[in-house]
This record gives C-alpha cells, sequence and structure tokens, in this order.
C-alpha cells in the first residue's frame, strides 16, 4: 500500500473517531460534575441524600467510577499510541481496548456491590458454588474465556486477519474475537474461491484449544506468500520464449509487491504426456490472490494465442493451433481426433458375446476412465446416414458406453484399406 494511500486511512480513522471521543468526554465531565455536587451536599450536611450505606457515600460510589473511567480511557490512549508507533493494525487496537473496558466494567460492578453491602455476600455464594460451575456447567465458557484472553493477549491471529483452520474445512477474514465466539467471514464456500463471500461463521472460543490455525496475514502491512500459475506448452514451443512471457506478466502485474519484498517471479516445470506444465511462481497478496493470478493469466494467454512460437498443449488434439490448421486442411483434418456421439457409432460385432477375460478387461479400463482421460481414440470410417463404423479399440468403445460418455475421441479413416476387421 502507499504512503499516501496509509495517510488517507489514518486521517479518516481519525475523523471516525472525532463522536465517540467527544461523547466519552462528555460522559466523564458528567461524572466529574455529579460527584462534585453530590460532594458538596455531603458536606453541607445533606443527610441520607448524600449516603448510599454506612460505608459509601454517593460522591464516594461517583468518585470511583469517575476513577475507572478515566483509568480506562488513559489506557485506551496508551494502546493505541504504542501500537500505531509499533504500526500495528486497527483491529489490533480495538481487541485490546475491548479487553480493558469489559475489565473496568467488572471492576465498576464490583464497587457497585461493595457500596450497597452486598460484595461480601456475592463472594460467599460465588465461593460455594465456584467449584461445581467450574468443574461442569462453565466448563465450556470458562474454555471459550480463557482462549479469548490468550488469543488477545499472544495475538496468533487479529481481527483483519486470513486465517484457516484445516481440521474444520474453514477458512475466512477475522471480524471480531469475543468471549465466547471468533466471528470470521467465510473465504470460499459457496464459490470455491479466495475470495470472501460476505457469509459469517462464529467458532466457539473454546474448540480453539485443540486447532491448528493457519494465519495468511501474520503482518497485515505486508500480507505476501508464495502463489503458481500453470499453463500447459507443446513439446516443439520455444521454451525460453514461453517463460519469458510468464515472468514479465507476473512483473506487470505484482511490480508493487516484487518492490515491497524484493522477490522477483520465476519459472519451474516438469512433463507430461501432451506436453509441459510451465508453474509461474510468484509472491501474491494474501487478500487479492484471485485478482492477481486473473490478470497474469489474461496476459499469459493472449501472449501465448499471437506469438508463432509458443503454443498450448491441448489432450486428444496435441495443440490449439495445430487442430485449427488440421481441420482447414482437408485430408490432414482425417488424422486429428474429433469427438463423435457414441450413438452415431456401428459395432459391427455388436451381437458376438465377450469371454470372461474380455469383460474384465473392458471393467477394469472403465474403472481407469473414471480418474483419467482416455489417451488413445478409437478408429471409425463413415458407414453413411451419419453414422461411423467401429475399425479399432472396442474395449475402448464399450468400457466408455459403460460409463454413460455421451461423446468419444476419434479418428476417422476416409481411405480404402480400412478393412472391416476390428481390434481392441
Amino acid at each position: 500500500m502507499a504512503e499516501e494511500q496509509k495517510q488517507v486511512i489514518v486521517e479518516q480513522e481519525i475523523k471516525n473517531a472525532w463522536p465517540a471521543m467527544v461523547t466519552k468526554t462528555s460522559l466523564l465531565i458528567v461524572f466529574a460534575v455529579l460527584a462534585i455536587v453530590f460532594f458538596y451536599i455531603e458536606e453541607k450536611g445533606g443527610g441520607g441524600l448524600g449516603q448510599v450505606s454506612a460505608t459509601w457515600s454517593v460522591a464516594a460510589f461517583l468518585c470511583s467510577t469517575f476513577i475507572c473511567a478515566a483509568a480506562y480511557e488513559l489506557v485506551a490512549l496508551v494502546i493505541n499510541i504504542t501500537i500505531r508507533r509499533r504500526r500495528g493494525s486497527i483491529g489490533e487496537v480495538k481487541m485490546l481496548t475491548t479487553f480493558a473496558r469489559i475489565m473496568a466494567a467488572i471492576v465498576i460492578v464490583a464497587l457497585l456491590l461493595s457500596a450497597t453491602g452486598a460484595l461480601a455476600r456475592w463472594i460467599a455464594v460465588v465461593s460455594a458454588f465456584a467449584g461445581m460451575l467450574l468443574g461442569w456447567s462453565l466448563q465450556a465458557p470458562v474454555s471459550g474465556i480463557a482462549a479469548w484472553i490468550l488469543v488477545t493477549i499472544k495475538r496468533p491471529f487479529r481481527i483483519g486477519d486470513r486465517v484457516l483452520f484445516p481440521s474444520l474445512g474453514l477458512a475466512g477474514d477475522v471480524l471480531e474475537v469475543g468471549l465466547m465466539y471468533t466471528k470470521l467471514d467465510q473465504v470460499g464456500g459457496s464459490i470455491g474461491s479466495e475470495d470472501a463471500i460476505g457469509r459469517n461463521i462464529l467458532i466457539p472460543n473454546a474448540m480453539l484449544f485443540s486447532q491448528v490455525a493457519i494465519n495468511y496475514t501474520p503482518r497485515q502491512d505486508s500480507a505476501y506468500f508464495l502463489d503458481e500459475v500453470v499453463t500447459r506448452i507443446t513439446y516443439d514451443s520455444d521454451w525460453d520464449t514461453a517463460e519469458k512471457i510468464m515472468v514479465n506478466a507476473a512483473r506487470k502485474v505484482t511490480a508493487n509487491i516484487i518492490k515491497e519484498t524484493g522477490k522477483e517471479p520465476y519459472v519451474r516445470a516438469d512433463m507430461y504426456d501432451y506436453g509441459v506444465y510451465m508453474r509461474l511462481r510468484y509472491m501474491t497478496l494474501a487478500m487479492d490472490r484471485p485478482r492477481i493470478s486473473h490478470e497474469i493469466l489474461s496476459i499469459v494467454f493472449k501472449e501465448f494465442q499471437h506469438h508463432p512460437r509458443v503454443d498450448f498443449a491441448i489432450p486428444f488434439v496435441y495443440s490449439y493451433k495445430k487442430g485449427v490448421e488440421r481441420s482447414a486442411g482437408g485430408a490432414q483434418a482425417a488424422e486429428s481426433p474429433v469427438d463423435l456421439p457414441l450413438v452415431d457409432i456401428v459395432d459391427p460385432q455388436a451381437r458376438t458375446p465377450l469371454s470372461p477375460e474380455e469383460e474384465k478387461g473392458v471393467i477394469d479400463l472403465a474403472a481407469r476412465l473414471k480418474t483419467s482421460y482416455l489417451i488413445q481414440p478409437i478408429v471409425v470410417h463413415p458407414a453413411g446416414n451419419g453414422k461411423y463404423q467401429l475399425i479399432s479399440g472396442r474395449f475402448r468403445y464399450l468400457a466408455c458406453r459403460n460409463l454413460g460418455w455421451v461423446l468419444i475421441p476419434a479418428l476417422v479413416r476416409t481411405g480404402s484399406g480400412t478393412g472391416s476387421a476390428i481390434s481392441a
């Protein structure tokens, strides 16, 4: 993020904080005025008007409440200044000030109970049932509060961080860390991507003790990690040109990230049946990964399409450009696999039953095709009326039909000598 943008965000946060600051200051002034008024009444002999109990006056109680409120505001100010000085996030400030506010509220409630003389009775009641409450009915809440305290103090993740809980199958951006629950804006889920979808997930804090949490943004101002974009090129493509196109695309899209991290994009590759996997690796922003990968892919796709020395590898066709050339090349198109409807293919041996060994072979082949492509197309020749007669690949044809395929890759032979014998 540029310095100008950071400055604008800070100014906006200060502007938004003014109404709350005015309200808090007004309340503190009211408390101070009330304390002074009741002190005055007490000094003038106001009798019972200024007393809450035998040991507490209204003025003393209001003064103590004022001190607690003022102490909280002072602690909140110190937290804000300290975290901002070390370039912490606004989420971190919110977590710590919330903790301080709850502690101040507990102290004020204790003062009220003490002023009314009920503190001793409450302590006795709580002490009598503390073991049972902690060991039975409040086990999960106490664990949740303990987890909340640990997360707030140690901050393995903060408000605004993107976290992943592998054992729960959940990923999201932290919206709130409360006493009982941590709230996430779910990432992925309904759209199968890494964009936040606006659906809130509540995770009980007690579960955090037994969960592995992966924080993608441990430093929110520089939340970068390694990502990759994969393309497939043919064996006769120019390797150096393809690599240059991909690296330049990543440099163009992630120029600011490269400047921040000092890490340049690079390419790693491995081979497969139809060509070469080119894996472009680069540093990306955790919160902006889909947009960055989209822009890189868009540039690479357009450059590959228009460059004569680089070609995409496509199963069955081998390459995009060669498939187009063969489709327009007349006689050569017969050697290019095409997808034919299974219902248009005639099996001359349809009435010949398979042996048990052949049936087992068809079943085994169908099982393999459930998780892979049909690498070797069948061979057919035109039989008239839009039909094709099977020449080679009967086992493949039967396996695909058993799987319920609608189309099957086939080589259409139109020349003489195709014969009538069928191979598996």
